[in-house]
């Protein structure tokens, strides 16, 4: 077993303190619309659920309290969305400690090893695979978040084979937040937004697998562009540092470990790893189970991640010493998490999130399809940057469209939502799993904003594409 310091997720201290100061200037910035923007409030059905056409303005309300919008961070944790971010949180903790263990028990060079070596004469085959099974992820079962546990794997796969960490970010969070949001059968979008609707989520699903294809194709050409870079000139790579650490690390344990446990222990981690992937794909699929998706995989990374490490070092101290050690080192995340949750709180205590909809959503009226396509999608942008999650977007923007009258059929609604909602969940500065992500790996979010810009702006291109072709064949 190593015996080094390092932990698996190794935040430097300037790209700490950019996420903190970006994500703290939302957070002022929302604070001070709360007293610019008049305060409203939706109305409530019968049976209590919030009635979208109904829209009030608050008269002579103040915005949110100065005091209460800055200890947002700490009060979000107590509002009605404080448990799913509480759970998050653990998850991801968890998630770490489990996977330095692995590190430290040298899984994670053993297991990369033997893939590495059957892939040794085929490795653009290797990222063209990794990254699509990301993508049906994605795309099939809406698996975002969980997919951050496969981060150390892929990443110090794609090292071992020559290319660099940020590759590996590519083809696997990239990757599944793009089959996120080209989605075909996504629960968390698709499936949702057109229940919400009365729409049936399989008619016309040819159109969707076509979009699937197409956004596939764009980001494996922006993988292969970036990896042939890499391979003329090593040092254009992102994350130059970060693997120079990480093949010095897998050298040192070279040394440590035999042939022989070795392959015992990629053989133990093979196990933990099917088994991980299992969990999530059956809780997916068990409507009754995706609601405890993250508590049950809290649980299993605990014990599971703990045996493992167990099973592989042949000892207990060192392994439980590693475990806390990983648990250290991702605490940062919760900071992350934390004050990217804390926008959409001060939005909500100020009362300006109705005003905002409504407002917005008056545009709708009076346009041509095309235009009318094009206001909704810009209004799902809006929201996404504040309100992450998909199905509370879903259940407040296809609610009020279920009863809205609009020029376009209740699939283009549901496909103008899951484009508004997924591409941004690796872009926008507050979603928290991309900036958990970008810090794995070492590269602030300026950084990739900027290497990523052309690929997201021919993504828009092509959504806007698909919507205009989308209307002109009566999807």
């Amino acid at each position: 077993m190593k015996k080094n310091g390092k932990t698996l997720l190794n935040l430097s201290t300037k790209t700490f303190l950019q996420v903190v100061i970006l994500l703290f200037v939302l957070m002022l910035a929302a604070i001070v619309l709360t007293y610019v923007i008049p305060k409203g409030a939706f109305g409530t059905t019968a049976d209590g659920e919030p009635d979208f056409l109904a829209y009030t303005r608050i008269e002579d309300a103040s915005g949110i309290p100065v005091w209460k919008g800055l200890l947002a961070p700490f009060l979000v944790f107590g509002s009605a969305n404080g448990l799913e971010l509480l759970m998050l949180s653990l998850f991801l903790v968890t998630v770490f400690a489990a996977f330095q263990v692995m590190s430290d028990v040298g899984g994670i060079r053993a297991l990369v090893g033997r893939v590495a070596s059957r892939f040794e004469k085929r490795k653009g085959l290797l990222l063209a695979a990794i990254a699509l099974v990301f993508m049906a992820f994605g795309a099939f079962l809406g698996l975002f978040e969980e997919m951050l546990s496969m981060l150390p794997i892929v990443t110090a796969l794609c090292v071992l084979i020559g290319y660099d960490s940020f590759t590996g970010f590519l083809v696997s969070i990239i990757a599944c937040g793009f089959g996120f949001a080209s989605a075909i059968t996504n629960p968390f979008t698709v499936l949702t937004a057109a229940r919400i609707i009365d729409a049936n989520p399989m008619e016309h699903i040819w159109y969707r697998i076509v979009i699937f294809a197409v956004m596939y194709l764009l980001l494996l050409g922006f993988v292969f562009l970036y990896v042939r870079k890499l391979k003329k000139d090593p040092n254009r790579s992102l994350t130059l540092a970060h693997d120079e650490a990480l093949r010095a690390a897998g050298t040192a344990q070279d040394g440590a470990l035999s042939p022989e446990n070795e392959k015992r222990i990629s053989r133990i981690y093979i196990v933990f790893l099917l088994l991980s992937l299992a969990l999530i794909i059956t809780c997916s699929l068990i409507e009754s189970l995706r609601g405890v998706t993250v508590v049950v995989l809290i649980a299993y990374f605990l014990i599971f991640g703990l045996l493992a490490g167990f099973l592989s070092a042949k000892a207990v101290k060192p392994v439980l010493k590693s475990f806390l050690k990983g648990v250290v080192g991702a605490l940062p995340t919760i900071v992350f998490i934390a004050l990217a949750s804390s926008i959409k709180y001060i939005f909500d205590e100020g009362s300006i999130m109705p005003t905002i909809v409504h407002s917005i959503n008056t545009l709708v009226s009076g346009h041509s399809p095309f235009i009318v396509a094009l206001v909704l999608y810009a209004i799902i942008l809006v929201l996404e940057f504040f309100i992450s999650s998909s199905t509370a977007k879903a259940v407040l923007v296809m609610g009020m469209l279920a009863v809205v009258s609009v020029p376009l059929s209740k699939q283009m609604l549901v496909l103008i939502y899951t484009f508004g909602d997924g591409y941004t969940n690796v872009l926008f500065p507050t979603s928290p799993v991309l900036l958990i992500s970008l810090s794995m790996i070492g590269v602030d979010y300026f950084k990739w904003i900027k290497k990523s810009a052309p690929l997201f702006l021919i993504n828009l291109a092509l959504v806007v594409g698909f919507i205009a072709l989308g209307i002109a064949i009566g999807y």
